[in-house]
């Protein structure tokens, strides 16, 4: 074989390998037929690896050049668009079932810039601090500066109890904030609820998962069963990172009669598709307050605006993350896999919220309240029917005493006091409560 023969082989051979994706979607023959633009392009690719192989100061791994310019060329996309190596490809079918053990938190790359989208709750991450909108910087004392974002979930990932360090930037913040967090098994329950006042449910949903819908209707009908029915319903979706398409517009379905929930659009028509509501059997009249905040991304702006655009609930805090595109997860040859961004998506009135997000109805910034301390006057130190020797107790007053006795409150609840001490979730219920006595007085 001659040396221009040689080069030519070579040449092939390499665009072979660098457009493989390509290849195996389209076919070789479509390659052929690139437009010149493509054909320069992969031209340049195949030099520039001939050069670093012949005259790079020390051998280069050619396997592993080619995959890092596949891992560039995917990632300049979009935050959301990767090359996964079989170790990472395999990770991420642990978002959406089975059980994993780290430190809890969803994660993002925002210009660039490795980003907190929420705390997972109850998880090592939130019990620490860690807050939507932190900027991780180091991991380990690794920066993470370039570091592909399946990198930094591998890092923070492994065994449990084993300590990993976490270093955070925070707006407001003049230092850098490190913390030490233990691993744990990140639990995958997305839904707890309880009362908050009789007929008045509180209904917290932390992620989309597989089950998350059958949880929802679980947790309803016990809300539902109480007090003679619901009379409103507070729905927290605050610091919650989305997760599954299927169940957020299920999760619409439940409060929806008709139209549509969410349409998805895309460069193709195959990718563009519109998931509409149907008619229920179950009677959810009732109105809802839906929470949110920063935090609140993917499938829970999916929920929040659909509910929103058809007036069905009103949405209470701040505003929500902006992540509105969907992404396809395919798998290719010897493990390797890649996840891309084929459309966005957009509410039922047509709103794209990509980097936008959804803005509250009614903007109310999450504080603790002080629990107030009651003054005694001078009146009411003075005796009453209660205070006389051997006084019957109210009726409601000896069934809750009966109550107490029977019940002891389980861990994974609710803390109701805690809750009715949250000023977003205090005016969610105070809005609810004012909606009951103004229909009444209306007469509807």
């Amino acid at each position: 074989m001659t040396f221009r023969s040689y080069n030519v082989f070579k040449f092939w051979l390499s665009v072979g390998v660098a457009a493989c994706i390509i290849v195996s979607v389209t076919g070789f023959k479509e390659l052929l037929r690139a437009d010149d633009n493509t054909y320069r392009s992969l031209k340049l690719f195949t030099d520039v690896l001939e050069e670093l192989e012949k005259n790079y100061v020390d051998d280069v791994d050619t396997e592993e050049l080619i995959h890092n310019a596949i891992k560039g060329m995917v990632g300049n996309l979009d935050p959301h668009s990767s090359f996964m190596p079989p170790e990472a490809f395999d990770e991420l079918q642990d978002d959406t079932k089975g059980k994993f053990s780290g430190i809890g938190i969803v994660i993002t790359m925002k210009n660039s810039i490795l980003t907190v989208v929420s705390p997972i709750e109850g998880t090592p991450a939130y019990k620490a601090g860690i807050q939507a909108g932190d900027i991780i910087i180091k991991i380990d004392g690794k920066s993470t500066k370039d570091m592909a974002l399946w990198e930094a979930v591998n890092m923070m990932r492994g065994p449990r109890y084993k300590v990993v360090k976490i270093t955070i930037i925070r707006e407001k913040e003049p230092n850098s904030i490190e913390f030490s967090l233990k691993r744990d098994i990140i639990p995958l329950e997305s839904v707890r609820s309880v009362m908050l006042a009789p007929g008045y449910g509180y209904l917290r949903i932390t992620n989309f998962r597989m089950s998350t819908i059958d949880d929802i209707k679980k947790h309803l009908g016990k809300l539902e069963s109480q007090d003679n029915g619901l009379k409103g319903l507070v729905m927290d979706l605050r610091d919650n990172p989305g997760g599954l398409l299927d169940q957020a517009v299920k999760i619409s379905d439940l409060f929806l009669e008709h139209g549509s929930i969410v349409s998805i659009k895309g460069r193709l028509e195959r990718t563009s598709q519109v998931f509409r509501a149907y008619p229920s059997d179950e009677d959810r009249k009732y109105p809802v307050v839906v929470l949110i905040n920063g935090g609140s991304a993917s499938a829970s702006e999916i929920v929040a605006g659909a509910l929103q655009d058809h007036s069905r609930a009103l949405i209470l805090g701040t505003t929500s993350f902006g992540k509105g595109s969907v992404q396809t997860v395919r798998p290719l040859k010897e493990g390797f896999g890649i996840k891309y961004t084929i459309a966005r998506y957009y509410t039922p009135n047509g709103r794209s919220i990509q980097a936008k997000g959804i803005e509250p109805d009614i903007e109310v910034e999450y504080e603790i309240l002080e629990k107030k301390v009651k003054k005694v006057s001078r009146f009411d130190r003075m005796i009453k029917e209660k205070d006389l020797k051997n006084s019957l107790k109210p009726e409601e007053a000896k069934q809750s005493e009966k109550i107490k006795k029977q019940t002891k409150k389980h861990p994974r609840l609710l803390d109701t006091d805690q809750l009715q001490h949250d000023a977003q979730v205090k005016r969610a219920l105070d809005i609810l409560i004012s909606y009951g006595v103004f229909s009444k007085l209306n007469g509807s």
